[in-house]
């Protein structure tokens, strides 16, 4: 199969707006297309359709149990999608999106298990894209669309990304340019009771909390314990992962530049070429090994943006190791960190 690439070129409205609908075709035809929302790219096919549903599982090399977000262009559309919307998601949905939240609801029959992975709910979001919704709408008002990427590696931030690993795998690629967030959406679980935030992400649970009130997290977000697992299927997984072996070091940041440094050394000594994910801040403290940026403490927005961009670096200068520092819990730092932990394969150095 041939990978065709589509740019979306900035002041060609017409252009533009053809290629979109092109794209939306081979949607609706049963195709996969490549698409940029404001999180990261996002591999798409008509939510509805089963047999589509399917070729997103075999094109990612994804498991069958893990769900897929169905993204829509209104508020009317979740309506056939979903048997109950709760007054408080509505209320997140007024004020999120278009936006990098991803709501759970119990799923109308119209939806086929294909698509949910088995399971009698749906993940929808609205996303913050002109790109991505002119397409859902291009594409008949649903389409279900993990990211863009094969199972278990980084998220794609830039079509060229999304060509390393879906070149040959799927017709068509949307060039919409970097993505803006570089993340993945918050998932909030509303088919229970009480609000269950499944996967931390750019609206972070102070945010939502100004909303709706009390939230819970999944114990498997904030447990260590291996026993305790996260209730979406689709968290069970290790992903976001570069090749190579990487290791986060956590602590006080002096303790955490030696204990790397260190690493570092020892790695050179084995004859192993080390990568270090640093920030703006602690570049200059580190003696050897390939060290890159991902952005300043000031802005953790940075360091969400660039985090997949760096591993994939990583993997195209082919290091043996990674060791990356930590970051701050709070706020889009959790994200970053849910995020980072998974690459890591929960390795975690405490210094």
């Amino acid at each position: 199969m041939k990978t065709i690439v589509i740019k979306i070129e900035d002041n060609q409205e017409i252009s533009n707006r053809e290629k979109i609908h092109t794209a939306g075709k081979l949607i609706q035809d049963g195709g996969l297309v490549a698409f940029p929302t404001e999180t990261v790219y996002g591999l798409g096919a008509d939510a509805l359709n089963p047999d589509a549903a399917r070729k997103i599982y075999q094109a990612k090399g994804r498991p069958s149990d893990n769900p897929l977000i169905i993204h829509i262009a209104s508020m009317e559309s979740l309506e056939k999608i979903a048997s109950f919307v709760p007054p408080m998601a509505r209320k997140m949905a007024e004020r999120f999106w278009p936006g990098p939240l991803t709501m759970i609801f119990r799923k109308k029959d119209i939806v086929p298990m294909e698509t949910t992975g088995g399971l009698d709910t749906v993940a929808v979001r609205m996303p913050g894209h002109p790109v991505a919704l002119e397409l859902i709408q291009a594409a008949g008002g649903y389409i279900a669309a993990p990211s863009a990427n094969t199972s278990g590696r980084p998220s794609p931030t830039l079509a060229e990304h999304v060509a390393e690993d879906m070149q040959g795998r799927i017709p068509m690629i949307l060039d919409g340019g970097a993505v803006g967030i570089g993340i993945e959406s918050t998932i909030v679980d509303f088919s229970e009771q009480t609000p269950m935030v499944l996967r931390p992400g750019y609206i972070t649970l102070e945010m939502m909390r100004q909303v709706i009130g009390e939230l819970k997290m999944d114990p498997g977000l904030i447990e260590e314990n291996s026993d305790v697992h996260p209730r979406a299927p689709g968290m069970k997984y290790r992903h976001y992962a570069p090749r190579a072996e990487l290791v986060l070091v956590n602590g006080a940041q002096e303790k955490v530049q030696e204990k790397i440094n260190e690493l570092v050394r020892n790695a050179a000594l084995s004859g192993k070429t080390a990568g270090v994910i640093a920030t703006d801040e602690s570049c200059g403290y580190y003696e050897c090994g390939i060290v890159k940026s991902i952005g300043t403490r000031r802005d953790e927005d940075t360091i969400a943006r660039h985090l997949y961009r760096i591993l994939r670096e990583f993997d195209q200068q082919d290091v043996d190791m990674i060791y990356s520092e930590s970051f701050s819990s709070l706020g889009i730092g959790q994200a970053v960190m849910n995020r980072l932990r998974k690459a890591a394969g929960q390795r975690v150095i405490e210094v």
